[in-house]
């Protein structure tokens, strides 16, 4: 074999063994492609979950546990408690020290609702309040007193000796006479306690808590339908209803800390009612027993529906 055949073999060896190369290259690549695909085609596999279950009861006074029946509990991420923080501080209750300056009464009697966290003049429980100083300090107080004790003449109530036109021709007469008619004022309410009863029929015009007790409904109905909605939109995991026995369950849960509660519904059993709003965790692949009794019921975080 000459010299150029010889030449032209070993070219065509080589050429062969490129495409031998470029062959087996693409090949891998193949394979690799489809290897790919076909992991990302395969389904995830599923995080893996816990589960709770809970039996509720409520034991009434001198009486035996009762299941809390066909009850619906919620299965929260957030505290109820804490839900309802968050939303009243965004809209907190109305204060009462703010209210009270805000109204067309006297320094003293704004003074005095203060320091009582009262505004209310009427009934047996604000004339309790009033003690004869009480009466004497605050003008509205005298002012209704002396209406209400002057209505009952021989009764021994002091007439006032002083002059309004006094208290410009000759003020310090006026300011003896007045100093005397109050300290009479005072020894009459001293001797008879009940004397004050009643008197609050002469503040009926000037009584603000009408007003301010629909202010505080306002507010907390807005309060507890804003928490209510918050919990159930951002912060609810599940919900089921108890059966005959009072018992529940809710699988699937990712692990995690919860609130199992009632979102402020009261269960009830003779002459106790209780709500829950009580912590637990969730552990994957277990499941988490809790019981709902008297002893981890918590006050009402909303009024009772």
């Amino acid at each position: 074999m000459n010299r150029v055949n010889t030449t032209k073999l070993q070219s065509r060896v080589i050429l062969l063994g490129h495409f031998a190369i470029t062959f087996f290259a693409l090949a891998a690549v193949g394979a690799w492609t489809a290897a790919r695909a076909q992991d990302a085609a395969a389904p995830p596999q599923a995080a893996p979950t816990g589960a709770v279950e809970f039996a509720a009861s409520v034991t009434p006074t001198d009486g035996r546990p009762e299941p809390v029946r066909q009850f619906t509990f919620y299965l929260l991420r957030r505290s109820l408690a804490d839900i309802h923080a968050e939303v009243e501080a965004a809209d907190p209750p109305p204060q009462l020290d703010a209210f009270a300056d805000s109204l067309p009464v006297s320094p003293e009697l704004k003074a005095w609702m203060k320091k009582n966290q009262w505004v209310e003049l009427a009934g047996t429980d604000f004339t309790k309040k009033l003690t004869p100083d009480t009466i004497l300090s605050v003008p509205e107080f005298m002012k209704a007193y002396v209406a209400h004790n002057s209505g009952f003449p021989g009764a021994g109530f002091p007439s006032p000796k002083y002059r309004e036109s006094d208290k410009q021709k000759n003020p310090d007469k006026y300011d003896r006479e007045l100093k005397e008619f109050q300290a009479a004022v005072r020894r009459y309410a001293i001797a008879n306690p009940s004397s004050k009863d009643g008197m609050d029929a002469e503040l009926t015009q000037l009584d603000p808590s009408v007003k301010w007790f629909a202010m505080v409904t306002a507010q907390r109905d807005r309060a507890e339908k804003r928490t209510l909605n918050v919990a159930q939109t951002q912060y609810l995991a599940a919900q089921t209803d108890s059966d005959l026995n009072g018992q529940g369950s809710i699988s699937g849960v990712p692990p995690g800390d919860y609130w199992l509660g009632t979102l402020g519904d009261m269960a009830q059993a003779g002459d106790i009612r209780e709500s829950w709003d009580v912590p637990l965790t969730v552990r994957a692949n277990q499941t988490t027993q809790i019981a709902l009794t008297n002893l981890n019921a918590i006050a009402p975080v909303l009024p009772a529906h």
